[in-house]
């Protein structure tokens, strides 16, 4: 007798099914029945896997068929629902749970939609009769989200507004059936929590832009986000009741694309457009072509509250994640729960959206590129430059970096440097108008740190040749970064740690107000500690002018 755990997943070679089942693949104790509506899709999906641990089976299974046969004769003991879109379903959305119900088998999906997922509770106590769970929503949104909500406002009284968001990559490869949810609900209304009351909204016709940044990573860029329909809406409000607003967003790049669906939205919302959903086949066609950027993505939930003495809380958590990693996020959650019911954990019965803890997600993110961490911004709080910016992993730094860079009011340092110059006429004509010193050894340096409102003025004596800038935490499209000027020119950076060591990454540069990315110089900046002394680097050069200035030394505070 097989004692495998017999999984059934309904839309299995698709891709967030796909995604799950690639997920589960070195779970030997598994036997995961791949379902579609064609047998050699599947067939051809599971000849793939030559390495999987886990027993691969293909089978034909349609939902709006009669899935009590289907499921008879597949016989699972649990049925994961990973096809969609599920805002799609039509009036009898609910027969896949039902039949579920009836035969004794526990269900989860991936379902995105709010009245989809609100729906399931009404079936919680056939559910508890059956002695089976039905779970919905087992995604990024809102089981990741709720998760975060949980560990962002311990400590407050109250909750006043909760924000969040979900960035993918521009070649993550969202599915045919996401593109068709989101051309059918946008610019249609809905409900959404705003000054403590249910109020009418319409997807992708408002926005706000972010930047998704965990604290000592190279943040992605600032996104522009907009309204979605998703289940957290409802689910957030139910489990905090008192909370005043809630807004959840998502941020598909390329922008102009992103653009184009905030158009046509609006389109839907002056009901010029009855909807959006004949250009589904368009809009997956342009997004598989058209994709460019940073192969990366991320996540962000935002939570405002106050204390028990009524003091503002504002925390934040972010989660970054690299290359084809972030597409796997929204089927994490049920690869957690299906690894919970193989190591023997009891699961409770009943019909709902399931609650998970971040601790429960540490191992998954841990096995691939996708990083979290949280941010703490109180308005009246005023910290140091480099603290505010490096957030939670700034007492992870050496002391001697920590000391350097902990300026309240005025500071001295002083040391030695050997610089470089470029020998290329335009690279000395940029290093005479940034002020940059001549080329020498072991020249004597001082540096001076004076702060006023939050702006960090840094002048470098070396060997009686000055030049000064001023660092300040960056906004809007540099936010989360540090941004230096030298007179006329600005660049943000971005402050990426290790152990031992600040890496200062260049991410946008502007000449006169003007942004120049395409002209930007290119820089290796980074602060170090080496014997025991603040050591420093950097290197500034362009592919038009070469080498512009490179210099390094060390410093020891006065």
């Amino acid at each position: 007798m097989d004692t495998r755990l017999k999984i059934l997943v309904v839309g299995g070679y698709g891709t967030f099914g796909g995604r799950l089942v690639d997920l589960l693949l070195n779970e030997p104790a598994v036997m995961i029945c791949v379902a579609g509506r064609s047998f050699e899709q599947a067939k051809k999906f599971c000849d793939a896997r030559t390495d999987a641990a886990a027993a691969l089976i293909p089978v034909v299974s349609d939902r709006q068929g009669d899935v009590i046969t289907q499921l008879t004769a597949i016989a699972p003991q649990i049925v994961v629902d990973a096809s969609g879109p599920f805002q799609n379903y039509g009036t009898n959305a609910y027969r896949l749970i039902e039949a579920c119900i009836s035969l004794g088998i526990n269900y989860l999906d991936l379902a995105d939609g709010a009245e989809f997922v609100e729906g399931v509770k009404k079936y919680d106590e056939e559910a508890r009769q059956a002695g089976v769970f039905i779970f919905s929503g087992v995604s990024s949104f809102p089981v990741l989200t709720i998760a975060a909500v949980k560990k962002l406002s311990a400590g407050m009284r109250r909750i006043n507004s909760i924000r969040g968001g979900i960035a993918p990559s521009p070649f993550a490869g969202v599915g045919t059936n996401v593109i068709r949810a989101i051309a059918g609900y946008a610019g249609q209304p809905m409900s959404v929590r705003r000054n403590g009351k249910t109020q009418t909204a319409f997807p992708f016709t408002e926005s706000v832009r972010y930047t998704i940044a965990p604290p000592g990573r190279l943040p992605v860029r600032n996104i522009r986000f907009s309204l979605v329909d998703v289940p957290d809406l409802r689910a957030l409000p139910s489990l905090w009741p008192e909370t005043r607003d809630v807004w959840m967003g998502a941020g598909p790049v390329p922008e102009i694309l992103h653009r184009a669906l905030n158009f046509f939205a609006w389109l839907v919302r002056l009901r010029i457009l009855p909807s959006i959903l004949f250009l589904a086949p368009m809009m997956e066609t342009v997004m598989r072509r058209a994709s460019w950027g940073e192969h990366r993505g991320g996540m962000f939930v935002d939570v405002t509250g106050e204390d028990d003495k009524g003091a503002i809380i504002q925390r934040s958590w972010h989660l970054l994640a690299e290359g084809k990693d972030g597409p796997m996020i929204p089927s994490m959650a049920i690869e957690a729960i299906i690894r919970k019911i193989v190591r023997g954990e009891a699961i409770e019965k009943g019909a709902r959206t399931p609650e998970l803890t971040l601790e429960e997600y540490e191992a998954p993110f841990a096995a691939r590129a996708i990083y979290a961490g949280f941010r703490e911004d109180q308005p009246a709080q005023v910290l140091p430059l480099y603290r505010k910016i490096l957030g939670d992993v700034w007492d992870k730094l050496p002391l001697e970096i920590r000391t350097m860079h902990d300026v309240t009011d005025f500071a001295e340092a002083s040391g030695a440097a050997d610089i470089e110059r470029g020998t290329s006429p335009l690279s000395g004509l940029a290093a005479r108008l940034m002020r940059f010193p001549p080329a020498g050894k072991n020249v004597p340096l001082r540096v001076k740190f004076a702060v006023r409102n939050g702006v960090e003025s840094w002048t470098r004596d070396f060997g009686g040749k000055n030049f000064t800038s001023r660092q300040y935490a960056g906004t809007g499209r540099s936010d989360r970064q540090v941004v230096e000027k030298f007179g006329p020119l600005r660049f943000s950076m971005a402050l990426v740690t290790s152990e031992s060591k600040i890496q200062l990454m260049l991410r946008r540069w502007s000449a006169f107000g003007i942004p120049l990315m395409w002209l930007c110089p290119r820089t290796e900046s980074f602060e170090t500690v080496e014997d025991g002394r603040f050591h420093f680097n950097v290197r500034i050069w362009h592919p038009i002018t070469g080498l512009i200035v490179h210099y390094r030394g060390s410093l020891t505070p006065v």
